[in-house]
């Protein structure tokens, strides 16, 4: 993988000319997702056009084959059900033109006979683990983990704590970054899992980027049980054998266009 264009995404990354599409709203009851389309349209906007082929002409390939934004999405995920919503994160990333979700897992940190005894699932071998250093090539970062009393799993933990020397030389900085969760209850730490969470973006000067109520009417619906929240995508496990709702992966989804058009923007700013 290519190294990142720095603290805010560059427009070498600039996505292919296409006009925005309908994928770039919610679902059923969601908020339309603001992105000013003139600003990826390189038909009917010759300005952008001319700075599609300049930023092609320095990478010297094609217009066609300038590079997606790629936004990862990085996860840790015990028995699956922040997995789950990490997947529909992706889908909801790559509907979107000119951007491409990339998955990624944190190491486990228990040994194999603690997990066996937790009676976790074997993790999937098509998923990558991801190194502290290559966070720096990405142009937006989705992070979901499980809580554990209303804070980070200890596996998301160690992992922040391997960033020190991306900390140290600030490369980080001016990366847009959101979070999403899995609780067992409903009172469980869906906000404020999220919330003690902030403080290490906010230690590498990356951009907190919540989804706030974008998801419209989804986010206001009292006739079933719903993870989530403003601050991001949440999904309640219970004693673990609970499944994500339609509508919590649906939210997951949301958050995943709303990144997306966050990075383009900036890619231009």
């Amino acid at each position: 993988m290519g190294k990142g264009g720095g603290c805010v995404p560059s427009k070498k990354k600039v996505p292919s000319g296409a006009a925005a599409d309908d994928s770039r709203r919610g679902g059923s009851g969601n908020a339309p997702i603001q992105v000013d389309d003139k600003s990826y349209d390189a038909v009917s906007n010759p300005a952008t056009a001319n700075d599609v082929a300049a930023a092609a002409a320095r990478a010297g390939s094609d217009p066609v084959a300038v590079a997606k934004l790629r936004v990862f999405v990085v996860f840790y995920s015990m028995y699956g059900h922040v997995e789950g919503l990490a997947r529909r994160m992706k889908k909801g990333l790559d509907s979107v033109a000119g951007v491409e979700g990339v998955l990624f897992r944190v190491a486990e940190t228990l040994p194999v006979e603690v997990l066996d005894q937790m009676k976790a699932p074997p993790k999937d071998p098509e998923i990558p683990e991801i190194t502290a250093a290559e966070l720096e090539e990405a142009d937006g970062v989705l992070f979901g983990f499980p809580t554990r009393y209303g804070c980070m799993a200890a596996q998301m933990k160690a992992f922040f704590d391997s960033t020190g020397q991306l900390w140290k030389e600030q490369k980080l900085a001016g990366k847009p970054a959101g979070f999403f969760v899995s609780t067992g209850t409903q009172g469980g730490g869906q906000e404020t899992t999220a919330w003690t969470a902030i403080t290490q973006l906010a230690h590498h000067g990356m951009l907190f980027v919540p989804i706030g109520y974008t998801f419209g009417a989804g986010m206001f619906k009292m006739d079933s049980i719903r993870g989530g929240s403003p601050y991001g995508a949440g999904v309640f496990a219970g004693d673990g054998t609970r499944e994500p709702t339609e509508m919590e992966l649906a939210l997951a989804e949301h958050q995943g266009k709303y990144m997306a058009a966050v990075v383009k923007k900036l890619a231009f700013a």
